[in-house]
């Protein structure tokens, strides 16, 4: 089976923005919450691969003590706020991309359209719908209910069978997923 895990960093930062630009948007303080952010691009990615056989962006997730954690994304975030190796990246700087104060995300520029599809902006959409908003707490409770979360050790990668496994129809996924040419 070619890996689902293959991250496409433009991309990732340009999820990250459009996050950022859409939850702040209905935000009561017009800010962005990392943590919700960074829960939606894990939601956004499940719901997509689900229903369309393939990742967004591709991120590799790890278990942390708050949930599921979009490891390339936070790193991101880890880069514009100042505590993380710029050179993790060969063909973007998060920082011109995303000011980071504490746990608000700002975008420092509009996200880029062309790098999104149609199902992409949806997927993100009903994860902003659904987990954009909500509370740390019941976003942290809801995060640990995922099966591919609980089955992983703390600080550990959630593997692609895990990931998939996961999903309502991960069987089916997975089938179509091995039937792909390489």
């Amino acid at each position: 089976m070619k890996s689902v895990f293959r991250f496409d960093e433009r991309k990732g930062l340009e999820v990250l923005l459009y996050l950022v630009e859409n939850i702040s948007e209905r935000s009561s303080n017009k800010q962005a919450d990392l943590y919700n952010v960074l829960k939606c691009a894990f939601y956004a990615e499940k719901t997509h691969l689900g229903k369309y056989g393939r990742m967004i962006y591709g991120d590799c997730y790890i278990a942390m003590d708050y949930g599921p954690v979009p490891s390339s994304l936070y790193d991101m975030v880890k880069i514009s706020r100042g505590d993380g190796r710029s050179s993790v990246f060969s063909d973007i700087d998060p920082k011109e991309a995303l000011r980071v104060s504490k746990h608000s995300l700002k975008a420092k520029r509009n996200f880029n359209d062309r790098f999104l599809s149609e199902s992409d902006k949806e997927c993100l959409d009903e994860a902003i719908e659904n987990y954009g908003l909500i509370t740390f707490g019941e976003l942290r409770n809801i995060s640990h209910l995922d099966t591919s979360y609980q089955a992983t050790c703390l600080n550990e990668p959630i593997t692609e069978e895990e990931f998939i496994s996961g999903l309502s129809n991960g069987e089916e996924v997975l089938e179509y997923l091995q039937s792909r040419p390489i």
